[in-house]
């Protein structure tokens, strides 16, 4: 029962991150195109100052479920007498999850303090620079997400 409270709690987690940047992206970025650069950048912190504190706790859960989740299979299997492998799937779930963590670490606590510096200066060029490159690396972790969850999928299915 635990394991598929911890299995709905990881998969809800990951929906809202993965979610959130395809929503971001393709959704809220372009309609916010038509908006004056201000205003436009005093909503992109806004929302992304709230999107990255709900992702920092959803990584967390991510990465505390997974590893307790390997870890209770790995034991199951140690206390069968089997030796524990992980899948394939597992270790391309695990490395890229990891990388998605430490890319997140960078936006959150690297690139969105200088759009938050740049709204509250009002130095709107700065902002603009700023934010291109949270939408790059989100990109770039979306991809990843993507490829996560793909693999994941394929891999259960086989």
């Amino acid at each position: 029962m635990i394991y598929a409270l911890l299995k709905t709690l990881h998969l809800l987690c990951v929906i809202l991150w993965v979610g959130g940047m395809v929503f971001a992206h393709f959704f809220l970025r372009p309609a916010l195109a038509e908006l004056d650069a201000p205003v436009r950048l005093r909503l992109m912190q806004a929302v992304l100052g709230r999107f990255f504190n709900a992702v920092l706790v959803a990584s967390a859960l991510v990465l505390a479920s997974g590893v307790w989740m390997i870890g209770r299979s790995a034991r199951s299997m140690v206390q069968a007498g089997l030796p524990f492998s992980m899948p394939l799937a597992w270790w391309v779930m695990a490395v890229l999850g990891v990388l998605m963590l430490a890319i997140f670490g960078h936006l959150r606590f690297g690139l969105y303090p200088r759009l938050v510096r740049a709204v509250e200066g009002q130095a709107w060029p700065a902002g603009a620079a700023a934010l291109q490159t949270i939408r790059r690396w989100v990109m770039l972790n979306l991809g990843l997400g993507i490829v996560v969850v793909v693999v994941t999928l394929l891999g259960a299915s086989s």
